[in-house]
């Protein structure tokens, strides 16, 4: 897993055919630029993968986070979703009722007789640009335009970012809650401040096990960002779904893993 704040089709182009399985656009700490999130998109479209495969699912899923915390993030969800991105990272989410919230921004309305109707979903219809984006009919976007794993055929991927003493506080929690598909453990830096630690001290690291705990217990995956080849190794043995990486050390933690 890769993060990105070049949304160039040259990078949309490199990132279409590396070794990952998910790249997000970082829109926290850079401009929200839909016009260019959606240019990335189309520029992951592979053609050669296409045929190769003889589907149209993506080699490489795009998630984006953006730059407000969950509570005044519904219409920036909807509208990437309305793109055609199949997950969103929700940065700052500290309680069971955001990551509720985030649940409940990615679902559409549950018709009568829905099977899975909770957390009830808020999100307006208008999939055109999506179906396309999938090269689904209208009927089957809707129809996989849902969270994992609460609906086994759902292709959207809700998750919310733990960087707070406060999520760390309700993390197990936060995890419980239907439609919820990965944790991501926030920025060492970030986590490191609000505990009022450097990001070195043996504290961040014992809240980093507590996420990957409350993740294990509620099986549900769970993200981290490595820095170097060995933390790629290390995280990928304690048991992380999604790691967060660069190129370089993603080739050298497979290295040392005995992967190729």
């Amino acid at each position: 897993m890769m993060n990105s704040g070049d949304l160039s089709l040259a990078n949309a182009r490199e990132t279409a055919r590396a070794p990952i399985d998910f790249v997000y656009a970082d829109m926290e700490h850079s401009p929200l630029d839909f016009p260019g999130l959606q240019r990335f998109q189309l520029g992951l479209t592979d053609k050669a993968a296409i045929l190769a495969k003889g589907n149209l699912q993506p080699n490489v899923a795009l998630f984006a986070r953006f730059p407000p915390e969950v509570d005044q993030s519904h219409w920036v969800v909807k509208q990437a979703l309305d793109i055609g991105l199949m997950g969103v990272i929700f940065n700052g989410v500290s309680t069971k009722d955001q990551a509720v919230a985030a649940v409940r921004m990615m679902r559409y309305p549950p018709m009568k007789g829905s099977t899975r109707p909770e957390p009830v979903g808020i999100r307006g219809f208008g999939p055109a640009a999506a179906s396309w984006a999938w090269g689904l009919s209208l009927v089957d976007y809707e129809r996989r335009a849902d969270v994992w794993p609460l609906n086994p055929e759902g292709d959207l991927l809700a998750i919310p970012m733990v960087e707070s003493v406060d999520g760390l506080k309700n993390v197990d929690e936060i995890a419980s809650v239907p439609g919820v598909g990965a944790l991501f453990l926030g920025g060492r830096e970030d986590l490191a401040r609000s505990m009022g630690v450097r990001s070195d001290s043996p504290e961040v690291e014992a809240a980093v096990q507590q996420v990957l705990r409350a993740c294990k217990s509620r099986k549900v995956a769970c993200g981290v960002s490595a820095l170097n080849g060995a933390d790629v190794a290390r995280r990928v043995k304690e048991g992380w779904n999604l790691v967060r990486t660069t190129l370089p050390a993603l080739a050298e933690g497979r290295a040392l893993m005995g992967e190729r």
